[in-house]
């Protein structure tokens, strides 16, 4: 017996001991991750914990981790401060152009599902093409078209007419933010409606149901997560706007993106943009959750 016990308890002993170390490896996916993961720590997060430091730094310095007050804050949050003005001028837009935007992006993405059906999204992507062009000289080719004796008031001039006095406006602002942000809600939508199942509408048609039916209790619901997104990346960007304002708008409304340029530039007051640009994005990061908390990510993803 203690013979055939000898040679288990030798290959006992000869087994390597087993390491207590952690598994530090990667998989191949980690790997291929780590480089993206480097850049947007270094693009992303560490100038957001600069921006960070700045606010509770001592107002009209550069002492960054060297001093901390709340006076910046103080300064932002007080009732007389006219940067609540420009914080609610571009709240207001914003809301706005996500309004008009989801008014005249629905029909042009139902008309894109109903034409070219799953390639919907690929032919969606040639509204992106203006944004290889950059948005200052697409904002100014509308300046050259509305400004006094320019295209449209030099066309109108030829026939007797003169050319509508609209530029420098906040309606030329908010036509700029339209025009400007459309691709943006466009493709979120468009892959939306893409997501309605052709045979769910079938069949509610062959059991009857009218059109408007169909729309709110089938299209609409399966639709709104891509809508919900549009809208929410429409508001993000447009309340952050600032070449609208200045080059079709004309400063005719200071916007928040613009008093916080002004801290940073010509005030140099860096502290006190900095306490802007927290506050802003605080609300659009509460507004972000809030709107995802109610999305069906794992449905968005094609995950189920």
């Amino acid at each position: 017996m203690t013979d055939l016990a000898a040679p288990a308890v030798r290959a006992e002993t000869a087994r390597p001991a087993r390491s207590w170390r952690p598994d530090l490896y990667l998989s191949l996916g980690a790997k291929c991750a780590v480089p993206v993961a480097i850049l947007l720590f270094a693009g992303f997060v560490i100038p957001l914990l600069a921006i960070l430091g700045y606010s509770f730094a001592t107002p009209r310095s550069f002492e960054l981790f060297h001093s901390f007050t709340l006076e910046n804050f103080g300064t932002v949050l007080d009732p007389t401060n006219t940067v609540w003005l420009s914080f609610i001028w571009s709240c207001g837009f914003a809301m706005a152009t996500v309004a008009i935007l989801a008014v005249l992006a629905y029909p042009i993405a139902y008309g894109l599902n109903a034409v070219f059906g799953r390639w919907s999204s690929l032919i969606s992507i040639f509204f992106v093409f203006p944004l290889f062009i950059s948005e200052n000289v697409r904002l100014y080719g509308w300046v050259l078209f509305f400004i006094k004796n320019g295209v449209l008031d030099g066309t109108l001039k030829m026939i007797g007419l003169s050319g509508p006095e609209v530029l420098f406006t906040p309606g030329m602002t908010l036509f700029g933010l339209v025009y400007t942000y459309l691709p943006f809600m466009l493709f979120p939508m468009t892959l939306g409606l893409a997501m309605v199942p052709r045979d769910l509408i079938d069949a509610a048609r062959d059991l009857g149901a009218g059109r408007l039916f169909i729309w709110r209790e089938i299209e609409l619901p399966l639709a709104m997560p891509g809508i919900l997104i549009g809208m929410l990346l429409t508001f993000v960007l447009a309340i952050g706007a600032t070449a609208e304002a200045k080059i079709l708008g004309g400063q005719s409304i200071i916007v928040i993106s613009h008093d916080i340029e002004i801290a940073f530039t010509y005030s140099q007051n860096w502290p006190l943009g900095s306490a802007l640009a927290v506050v802003v994005t605080i609300f659009i990061g509460a507004l972000t959750l809030a709107l995802l908390a109610r999305l069906d990510l794992d449905r968005i993803l094609g995950r189920r």
